[in-house]
């Protein structure tokens, strides 16, 4: 009995070592995702993102579906609208072994156009929000977005 009770706390032991561990890489993976956001390199932010990614901007309603869809209709698009962008997380993160939640705050000045009909307004931004990220295979296979768009937009002068 003895050596039956050891075993299965080896087994707890190793399991929650897996689970701090995946936890440990949800964190890295979001890190880099971030950093390279804030290097404003959207082609390096798209490479965390799984082929089939899923993005989902709550304020848009429709998910971009697919890596280069969300790197070329979301990440290039801020970062060409707000070229000095600045993505923060703000408090502890929420973690989980195939996850992470966490409030941010996103600034910046919108120097870039938008769209060819949207152009820059020159105004400096600063809104907070919440990002859902799912992980899979070692990348983001889901990105959930929910921000002050109304705030946003004000700021904007839209």
């Amino acid at each position: 009995m003895h050596n039956v009770l050891r075993n299965i706390g080896f087994l707890a032991l190793f399991a929650c070592a897996g689970l701090a561990q995946a936890a440990d890489d949800a964190k890295a993976i979001v890190a880099g995702y971030m950093a390279a956001w804030n290097a404003h390199d959207a082609d390096k932010a798209g490479e965390f993102l799984a082929e089939d990614a899923e993005y989902y901007d709550v304020t848009v309603g429709t998910a971009q579906k697919g890596r280069a869809a969300a790197r070329d209709n979301v990440i290039k698009v801020f970062v060409g609208a707000i070229p000095d962008l600045k993505w923060e997380m703000t408090g502890a993160p929420i973690v989980s072994a195939d996850g992470i939640a966490f409030q941010w705050v996103f600034s910046g000045t919108n120097t870039g156009n938008w769209s060819a009909e949207t152009p820059a307004t020159g105004k400096p931004v600063k809104f907070e929000g919440v990002s859902f990220i799912r992980i899979k295979d070692g990348k983001i296979a889901y990105q959930g977005d929910y921000y002050d768009a109304l705030g946003f937009n004000k700021q904007l002068g839209w």
